[in-house]
């Protein structure tokens, strides 16, 4: 029986704009299994990225319980949050959010100083890293000077420098072409085929068959589940089609 990494009990989040309160999360339930690969999708403003954002501790509940490894983390001071995000989580938006004035290199470096005093360890592991992600000829770049898919591969790396217990990710491909995405994909595939947990949210289909289980957000709520591991599926292709069948009966 797989082992849960993240839970999240209740979640709630509700925003308010002057007198006008609208609640995103409702009392929503959620468990992420170690080593999976889960995707949350549904359609635009259903909550997705909010809720990866709660369960990462980027946002604060409205109320709800979050557990990391079987400990409460959403009742914690902003200091100790800040450790745990630097220590135990890892994060790829969207946007990669480089350091400009820094290079490859110190961009994936600097984060693992947040979160070891090893030094040695965290300059081996930027190496093994960048080299992973096929970036170690471009380390003395500055984001100025790569494309899209290299920042967003730095990103990757910089999102794995501390050995998280999970790493999230946010839209990844969205500002990426076809040919960026699949070297993308392929990269957080690979390192989930080496045991890393991972939560990504996203509405490609194509970047959703990486997951083995499919989770379906609707109106704040988990409106249904698709554990592709139940099935035996030879390509992407098939993979593409048990999403695409699913989503679409909850009405995407």
């Amino acid at each position: 029986m797989k082992s849960i990494v993240l839970e999240g009990k209740s979640l709630c989040k509700t925003f308010t704009n002057g007198k006008v309160s609208t609640n995103v999360i409702r009392n929503l339930d959620v468990e992420i299994y170690k080593g999976d690969f889960t995707v949350i999708m549904g359609t635009s403003g259903a909550g997705k990225s909010t809720l990866l954002y709660l369960l990462s501790g980027i946002d604060d509940l409205t109320s709800g319980e979050i557990n990391l490894n079987e400990k409460r983390v959403d009742h914690l001071k902003e200091s100790k949050m800040m450790d745990i995000r630097r220590k135990q989580i890892g994060f790829v938006f969207q946007e990669p959010n480089l350091l400009d004035d820094f290079t490859v290199y110190e961009n994936v470096i600097i984060t693992g100083y947040l979160g070891s005093k090893n030094r040695k360890k965290v300059h081996s592991k930027t190496d093994e890293l960048l080299k992973n992600v096929d970036m170690t000829e471009h380390r003395t770049k500055y984001p100025s000077q790569l494309s899209g898919g290299q920042k967003q591969r730095v990103s990757i790396a910089r999102s794995l420098i501390n050995n998280p217990d999970i790493v999230f990710a946010d839209e990844p491909t969205g500002a990426l072409n076809a040919k960026q995405s699949k070297h993308a994909l392929d990269l957080l595939s690979n390192i989930n085929d080496a045991g890393q947990t991972i939560l990504m949210v996203t509405h490609d289909i194509k970047a959703a068959c990486r997951g083995n289980r499919i989770l379906y957000i609707k109106d704040g709520k988990i409106d249904g589940e698709l554990n592709l591991d139940q099935f035996i599926v030879d390509s992407l292709e098939e993979r593409e089609k048990q999403i695409f069948d699913f989503i679409m009966s909850k009405g995407w």
